[in-house]
């Protein structure tokens, strides 16, 4: 089945539209140039017939947190959101010009670049899960690469509370990378099903494919993945070469049993550092904000308000006296436009002034004719 053309570019002010980038169920993203400062942005812009309370919670979740976690270094940045002419909500964010979403299934990613992109994206979950923010959808498309080749996460777009006390609290899933759990509907999601997704994401990155499809022409339906991650049967990556270390940090990763996995974002973040350092790696520099400047995100998950559009209420006092009726009437008369049939010219005071002036002038000029003529100047 096709996919469909993405929507018409929202007209936003100060922006102008360059091309589609993507197309997605609710949402589509274009690449927009901004005037000032200039610069190049990527627009996600929801779908007119898609907008109801509940993509608006997701929404409005979603650009409060990308807003409150875009200083870190791994985390797409947001620059703006609001509503577009035509009341579509939008958000403006950095543009990735490339990702890892099909690259890796045509060029699998190196050992090492598969581990440092694993220490970035544990940082980067970590910090969000020390805000009280589950991401819920790890997976290789939404890891992007900067202008300068660093991998950011993006797409919070199904992101719900860690303490699971919200309306976004609804079963969503990538089911390649999905845990055991998520794919039987037994949570909706935990830290530990996110340690298998990421553990998931970067066995895909190695191997150019899932962990659980089959090669060889086999069944790889939704079905037979979802069978397949029920039972949690690791097998090993089928490349040439794969360090042991690496094997069984991804196998802890990957247990059926939350449990077992690694308890924490930070604990996976560690032991792939290590298995950098057993390979004579140079490990990659965690980037988790501490404690005490990691206060619980200000979200408010059950958020549906169309927001962004504001129309001021305030009443502004004023000296100036009202106007009549019929004076609005005659301002909003459009024969007294241009070109119309006018009903007369009000002069202001300078005007009346210069009336004055030349009325004075023209008496004047006729009394000393009077008085030469009387005097016989004329002959």
């Amino acid at each position: 089945m096709p996919s469909r053309l993405p929507s018409n570019p929202p007209v936003i002010s100060g922006y102008a539209p360059v091309r589609p980038l993507g197309a997605g169920g609710f949402a589509d993203v274009f690449l927009f140039q901004q005037d000032m400062p200039r610069r190049q942005v990527a627009v996600k812009v929801l779908l007119k017939d898609f907008i109801d309370p509940d993509v608006l919670r997701l929404f409005n979740a979603e650009a409060d947190i990308m807003a409150q976690l875009s200083a870190h270094p791994s985390i797409l940045t947001v620059y703006d959101a609001s509503v577009s002419a035509d009341g579509r909500p939008y958000l403006v964010m950095e543009h990735c010009p490339d990702g890892y979403g099909r690259a890796f299934r045509k060029t699998p990613v190196s050992v090492g670049d598969a581990l440092n992109i694993g220490v970035k994206m544990a940082s980067a979950l970590e910090t969000a899960h020390r805000m009280g923010v589950l991401h819920r959808d790890v997976k290789p498309s939404n890891i992007l690469k900067t202008s300068f080749g660093s991998p950011v996460l993006s797409d919070f777009g199904i992101a719900t509370s860690l303490l699971g006390d919200s309306q976004n609290n609804v079963f969503a899933m990538s089911v390649p990378w999905s845990s055991p759990e998520v794919v039987s509907e037994s949570t909706t999601g935990t830290v530990a099903s996110e340690v298998w997704s990421l553990g998931a994401t970067i066995y895909s990155l190695i191997a150019g494919r899932s962990p659980f499809e089959v090669d060889d022409g086999g069944a790889n339906g939704r079905n037979d993945l979802k069978k397949r991650i029920e039972k949690a049967q690791y097998v090993s990556i089928p490349r040439k070469g794969i360090p042991i270390e690496v094997e069984h940090v991804l196998l802890k990763s990957m247990m059926k049993n939350p449990a077992q996995r690694q308890v924490s974002m930070l604990e996976f973040a560690m032991e792939l550092q290590e298995t950098q350092q057993a390979l004579g790696m140079r490990p990659t520099q965690l980037e988790v904000v501490v404690d005490q400047w990691a206060p619980e995100a200000q979200i408010n998950f059950d958020d549906d308000n169309l927001r962004g559009v504001t129309i001021s209420e305030v009443e502004v006092s004023t000296t100036r006296k009202p106007k009549s009726r019929a004076s609005l009437q005659r301002r909003e008369n459009p024969d007294d436009a241009v070109g119309g049939r006018r009903r007369g010219v009000r002069l202001g005071s300078s005007g009346k002034l210069l009336f004055v002036i030349l009325g004075i002038a023209v008496v004047s000029f006729g009394v000393t004719l009077g008085v030469l003529a009387a005097l016989g100047v004329f002959g």
